[in-house]
C-alpha cells in the first residue's frame, strides 16, 4: 500500500514540473545577419510534434511574439518565433518599426532567406516532425508567411492575422504547396477593399486552396491586447476580444485538418 501511494505521489510530482519550456536559439541568416529564435515546447508531450514557425508583427519579436509561440506550444506544437530583423531588434515607435521593415523586405530573396533560416532551426529542433510544418503570421508577419507560401515555401499551411494582402510576387497556378488561412478584420483601414478583393482573384486564378474569414468589427491588430495602446499614437489598430478567439479557434482546426488530428 505505502509503495503504491509512493508511486503515485511521484507521478503526481512528474506532472507538477511538466511545463512549457521556452530558449532562445541564436541562427544567423545566409546574408550573414545574426538573428535569434525564441522556442517553445510542452515537456509534458512526447516524441516528436508539428512545427510552427511564428513570424513577428512590423514590431520585431517582442513579447507578443513569444507569447504566441507559448501558446502554440500549449496546444502540443514545436514552436519557433523567428526573427526577420535581425539581433532580436524590435520597438514600440511606429517610426522604427516601419524602419526595421523597410530594411528587412527591400531584399525580396533577403527576406525568404531569413524565413528560411528560421524553418531550418525549427526543423532541428528534435522534438519537430519535420513532415509536418506551418507558419502563421501577424501584421508584417502575416504578409511574410503569405508571401512564403506564395513562393512555394514547403509548409503544409500558411495562417495570416490581420497581415497586409499585396504582394510584388503573386501566386501562379502550381506555385503554391500550402494551404492558406487568412485572418482579416472587417474594419481594417490598413487593408482596404481592393487589396480584400485582389487577393480573392489571385487565389483563384492560380487555383489555390484558401480560406478568406472576415471578421465583424474587427481593426488592424484586433489579436493582439496591446493595439489599443499604439492609437495614442496615431495608429488605426484595436484589439477585439472576440475576434482574437475566433481567429485562434480557427487556427486550431485549420491545423487539425493539416495534421490529421481529428
Amino acid at each position: 500500500m505505502r509503495s503504491s501511494l509512493i508511486g503515485v505521489l511521484l507521478a503526481f510530482s512528474g506532472l507538477s514540473h511538466a511545463a512549457i519550456q521556452t530558449q532562445e536559439i541564436p541562427y544567423q541568416s545566409p546574408d550573414g545577419t545574426q538573428l535569434v529564435g525564441y522556442y517553445a515546447w510542452d515537456d509534458a508531450v512526447s516524441g516528436k510534434r508539428p512545427g510552427v514557425v511564428v513570424v513577428h508583427e512590423w514590431w520585431g519579436l517582442n513579447d507578443y511574439a513569444k507569447r504566441r509561440a507559448r501558446d502554440l506550444a500549449a496546444l502540443g506544437y514545436s514552436a519557433l518565433a523567428i526573427d526577420m530583423y535581425g539581433e532580436g531588434r524590435n520597438t514600440t515607435h511606429p517610426a522604427d518599426a516601419k524602419s526595421f521593415m523597410q530594411a528587412a523586405t527591400a531584399d525580396a530573396d533577403a527576406a525568404r532567406k531569413r524565413f528560411l533560416a528560421g524553418l531550418d532551426l525549427l526543423k532541428q529542433q528534435p522534438r519537430t516532425d519535420k513532415k509536418k510544418l506551418a507558419a502563421i503570421g501577424y501584421c508584417f508577419g502575416g504578409k511574410v508567411v503569405l508571401d512564403m507560401a506564395r513562393q512555394g515555401v514547403p509548409l503544409a499551411g500558411v495562417v495570416s492575422f490581420h497581415g497586409p494582402l499585396a504582394t510584388a510576387t503573386p501566386a501562379t497556378p502550381g506555385s503554391v504547396k500550402a494551404r492558406i488561412l487568412v485572418e482579416h478584420g472587417a474594419a481594417d483601414s490598413m487593408v482596404d477593399a481592393k487589396q480584400v478583393d485582389d487577393f480573392k482573384a489571385e487565389m483563384y486564378k492560380a487555383d489555390i486552396d484558401y480560406r478568406f474569414v472576415s471578421l465583424p468589427g474587427a481593426k488592424h491588430g484586433f489579436s493582439n491586447p496591446d493595439a489599443d495602446a499604439y492609437q495614442a499614437q496615431g495608429l488605426d489598430l484595436g484589439y477585439q476580444k472576440a475576434a482574437d478567439e475566433r481567429s485562434w479557434d480557427d487556427m486550431q482546426e485549420f491545423f487539425k485538418e493539416l495534421f490529421g488530428q481529428r
